[in-house]
């Protein structure tokens, strides 16, 4: 195999084919100094300055992305070379984190934990996350996973994806609005893109009943912001992801009522990396043995 593998990970390197050439990049350190022979880049996590690169790689043929979403990398990826994502490798940290921005926010943690740091007894009665209806918006393995997390809190779930498919119980896309206000808890996990950016905005809010929750783990613009702090705190929301991210320190959004921010941590908890090193190992195999790749977003020029 000709050209060179710029990997992440020192195991990647070590578990790969003799025949292969592999470099490690973690995205933090010094990346090589010439990069005119990679053929095969898999781009560090969460190192959005790691995209750059691909500009110096004028023999690139492929780019393993980290992350399910690929949208940041399409304005910048050359004609002909052939894309990967990591769809399926987030599933279960996403969907723990999900979970947990909804448990927090209807248990009413963050408050809890502010009282302790006062030294403050305030017991009171909360919400609950039982016998809830969750509509899932964005419904693929992340929306499966995070169902299959919510069912042992009886909590009835109800799936809607861009395309209906009935045979799964999945609504479609132009069900939104009808299902929107029989919702107590809406999880948001879309993609961005054009048709999704704005998908929750002042229409959509004002569709859920009072004190409504919405939780996003996929892109910040599929909500808008502006929008959501004009609620006010009628709907609540908790949030891995924002527009803009990270917002400016004085941004509305921090001191929003009723809105809980992560900072778009849902995807890296401890059981994605091990998951990630094997499933890179994977690719390596199958580029090594002239394999097609897994989780192909857009096709190489072959």
């Amino acid at each position: 195999m000709d050209g060179r593998v710029l990997v992440p990970w020192e195991q990647n390197r070590d578990n790969a084919a003799a025949a292969l050439r592999v470099d490690v990049y973690d995205g933090d350190s010094e990346p090589p100094a010439d990069l005119s022979d990679v053929t095969f880049y898999v781009v560090p996590y969460a190192r959005r300055q790691a995209v750059g690169l691909l500009e110096r790689m004028p023999r690139l043929r492929a780019v393993q992305l980290l992350t399910a979403g690929y949208e940041h990398v399409l304005d910048v990826l050359p004609e002909g070379v052939e894309l990967c994502n990591a769809r399926g490798l987030h599933d279960a940290s996403t969907a723990e984190h999900a979970v947990a921005l909804t448990l927090a926010a209807q248990r009413e943690l963050p408050r809890w934990a502010d009282d302790q740091r006062r030294h403050v007894w305030r017991p009171h009665f909360t919400r609950s996350l039982a016998d809830s209806r969750v509509l899932i918006v964005g419904y693929g393995s992340i929306g499966a996973a995070i169902e299959a997390r919510l069912r042992p809190f009886e909590t009835e779930v109800v799936r809607l994806a861009r395309r209906a498919r009935p045979d799964s119980g999945v609504h479609g896309i132009e069900e939104l609005h009808r299902l929107l206000g029989a919702a107590d808890i809406v999880v948001v996990v879309t993609p961005h893109t054009p048709e999704t950016e704005g998908l929750i905005g002042a229409e959509e809010l004002a569709l859920l009943r009072d004190d409504a929750l919405v939780v996003n783990v996929g892109r910040g613009p599929v909500i808008d912001t502006a929008a959501l702090i004009a609620e006010k705190g009628r709907v609540r929301a908790a949030l891995d992801v924002t527009d803009p991210e990270p917002p400016p320190a004085d941004h509305p959004l921090w001191e929003a009522p009723g809105v809980y921010l992560t900072p778009h941590v849902a995807g890296g908890s401890a059981a994605f990396y091990p998951r990630a090193r094997r499933f890179v190992d994977e690719q390596l195999r199958r580029w090594a043995a002239g394999e097609p790749l897994r989780n192909r977003v857009r096709p190489g020029a072959g």
